[in-house]
Order: structure tokens, then C-alpha cells, then sequence
């Protein structure tokens, strides 16, 4: 049962989720909220994963979600369920695309997309910055200010932005070094 499951709701995912891996983001944090298969802690942390390990977010976050829940064949699972819309739509897309390409219809429908892509990469970067950056929990519970902000995060996040347009480098750089940074402060 919890393969089908697994299989079924990161289809949703993989069907709905246009734009990308970090459109992905949404539809996991409905799926932690249905099921307690992660937290919303463990969320952020497998994005962390996902974007500094080689391949898609969206497939990487599909076998740590996938394999958390039930192992090797939950990610497996997990991952076919992320893959078989997007492998149905682009035969459907290619095949119809090459047919219809320059009808005002399918270029007006294109052009409205883009800005909901955008919307939704936004906001799931929102509540990523939400729970990385402030500990609501914290404040809700001692209604103290300090507490509301994780002041290690928000230090780190400054001085990556920072560097980050000081420095012109490959994004992978500034990757490797807050994950250092992060385990320096873990401990």
C-alpha cells in the first residue's frame, strides 16, 4: 500500500509540477503535511541535498523522500511516479508541438505559463527562506523576537550573498562552502 502511495503522489507532483525541480517544492511540502512521511525541517534539509548533488532536484528529492519512507524500492517508487508524467507529456508535447507550433493559440498559451512558473518557483522559495532563516515554532512557543530569527542561517545567507556578488564564480563554490560552514556550526 505505501508503494502505491508513494507512486501515486509523486506523480501528482511530477504531473503539476511545471518548471523544474523547485516547482517541485509545493507538492512536497502538501505531501509532508498528508502523510508525516518528513518534516518540513526534513524538507529543507533534502533541498539542501538535492541542489548540491548531481541531477535534477526534483528526481533527487524523489529518492531521499522515496527511500526515507520505505527504503530502496521506495525509491525506485518514488522516483518512476516523479518521471512518468514528465516522459507522457513531452511524447504528447513533441508530437502535437511540431503540428501546431505557430497557431496564436498554443503561443498565447506558452506566454501564460511562464509567469505561473514563476509564481510558483517564488513562492516555494518563500517558504524555503521561511523555515531556513526563522524558527517560527521557537517564537510561537517563548513569544521572545530573538527567537523568531536563526541568526547562523541569516549570518550565512548575508555572507553567501555577499561573496556571491563580490565573487563571479560558479554557483557549485559557494554549494561546497556553506555545506562546510554548516557542519562547522552543526558541531
Amino acid at each position: 500500500m505505501i508503494y502505491i502511495r508513494l507512486f501515486v503522489e509523486f506523480f501528482k507532483a511530477g504531473l503539476f509540477a511545471i518548471g523544474g525541480g523547485l516547482a517541485t517544492i509545493p507538492f512536497l511540502q502538501d505531501i509532508s503535511e498528508k502523510t508525516g512521511w518528513f518534516s518540513l525541517r526534513e524538507l529543507v534539509d533534502m533541498i539542501a541535498i538535492s541542489e548540491s548533488t548531481p541531477g535534477p532536484i526534483g528526481i533527487n528529492m524523489a529518492t531521499y523522500a522515496g527511500y526515507k519512507t520505505a527504503k530502496f524500492a521506495g525509491a525506485i517508487i518514488a522516483v518512476v511516479g516523479e518521471v512518468t508524467p514528465s516522459i507522457i507529456i513531452i511524447v504528447l508535447i513533441a508530437y502535437y508541438y511540431m503540428r501546431f507550433s505557430e497557431q496564436p493559440l498554443v503561443k498565447a498559451g506558452f506566454y501564460g505559463v511562464r509567469p505561473a512558473v514563476t509564481g510558483l518557483i517564488a513562492a516555494a522559495g518563500f517558504e524555503v527562506a521561511k523555515i531556513a532563516l526563522f524558527n517560527i515554532e521557537a517564537y510561537l512557543k517563548t513569544h521572545n523576537l530573538f527567537a523568531l530569527f536563526n541568526l547562523k542561517s541569516i549570518a550565512l545567507f548575508a555572507i553567501i550573498v555577499f561573496l556571491m556578488n563580490k565573487y563571479k564564480k560558479h554557483p557549485i563554490y559557494f554549494l561546497v562552502g556553506a555545506a562546510i560552514i554548516g557542519i562547522v556550526f552543526k558541531f
